[in-house]
């Protein structure tokens, strides 16, 4: 199976991923905003999350998932950039005193990013796609102003024991 299979499979995913789309942007979008303001629970990182899906949407790239969990780990975030698969670390703080948020990225955050990416692909038969790993840096230091975001594409290569295709 060639380039052009992959090509195709991630054409059906994109399909499956608009028709989501639309539904999140007709009903489930507009009715989580009106929940999510009477409601105090939501973390700094998931209002990070919420920033930067909302930053790479205005850069013109598909959301295909968020919150992509499997026995290795999380990632934040999936987008297709082109044709290109993006797995997406996102780091939020208040400040940079103990550093920048995307510091905390480290060697065995990207191994399990990775194991967890080649899981997704694996999973829905993507596994000739290209793919990069992003990490998005969100300090939020006073909710009323706007967060400083700043987008590090290929931040790093497939980390840990696993091999990439």
């Amino acid at each position: 199976m060639g380039h052009g299979w992959a090509q195709n499979r991630l054409a059906r995913t994109l399909s499956k991923s608009v028709r989501s789309w639309y539904w999140q942007l007709a009903l489930a979008r507009p009715l989580s905003r009106f929940y999510d303001s009477f409601s105090k629970q939501t973390t700094l990182g998931q209002r990070g999350e919420r920033e930067a899906e909302r930053f790479f949407l205005r850069q013109g790239m598909w959301i295909i998932d968020r919150g992509y969990t499997d026995k290795f780990g999380e990632i934040d975030l999936i987008a297709v950039d082109g044709d290109t698969i993006v797995f997406v670390e996102v780091k939020t703080r208040k400040t940079d005193f103990a550093g920048l948020p995307a510091e905390a990225v480290d060697e065995r955050k990207q191994a399990k990013i990775t194991r967890t990416a080649q899981g997704y692909l694996k999973w829905h038969h993507l596994t000739e796609c290209r793919i990069r790993f992003d990490v998005v840096s969100i300090l939020w230091n006073d909710d009323a102003q706007p967060p400083q975001i700043d987008h590090y594409a290929s931040a790093f290569e497939a980390a840990g024991d696993f091999q990439m295709y």
